[in-house]
């Protein structure tokens, strides 16, 4: 299984920056590039406990389709979601905020797995982790502008 680690320091309040991980509508302005959009579930707002969400995004050159659920919450510290349905072997997410003084600390920690056993692995090693990476950092840089413009205001 591959396991991406990200720290992202942002100077706001932790439940601003929870809700702003959990926002619906900014994960979809965050992910323009891949045309994600959420066709069913939540589709809007901000997903709960127990809530799932389909997204319909185009990666590697084709559209596709994953549905994950919200497993564990525990605002605004943590909140889990996992894939019941897509094109991953398996995948999990945890999202983890800390305070530290004026700044919110997130985490994540994206485990996942490819289907096609050494084939997928080897994907995965070569190219698909880089690939998410880049594509949670996108999205964290702008929970990050989000959240500190309105710590401004």
């Amino acid at each position: 299984m591959s396991r991406i680690y990200l720290k992202t320091i942002m100077k706001s309040d932790i439940e601003t920056v929870f809700d702003l991980s959990r926002d619906i509508d900014l994960h979809q302005k965050s992910t323009q590039k891949t045309n994600e959009k959420a066709i069913a579930g939540k589709t809007s707002g901000l997903i709960e406990l127990n809530e799932t969400v389909t997204w319909r995004a185009k990666h590697l050159g084709f559209y596709q389709k994953l549905t994950s659920k919200i497993i564990q919450m525990e605002k605004p510290y943590h909140f889990t979601d996992v894939m019941i349905k897509g094109a991953f072997k398996s995948m999990k997410h945890q999202h983890i905020f800390r305070k530290e003084r004026e700044y919110t600390i997130m985490i994540d920690i994206f485990e996942f797995e490819s289907p096609f056993g050494i084939i997928g692995k080897l994907f995965n090693n070569v190219f698909l982790k880089n690939y998410l990476k880049k594509f949670l950092m996108e999205r964290n840089e702008l929970i990050k502008s989000t959240a500190e413009k309105m710590t401004i205001n």
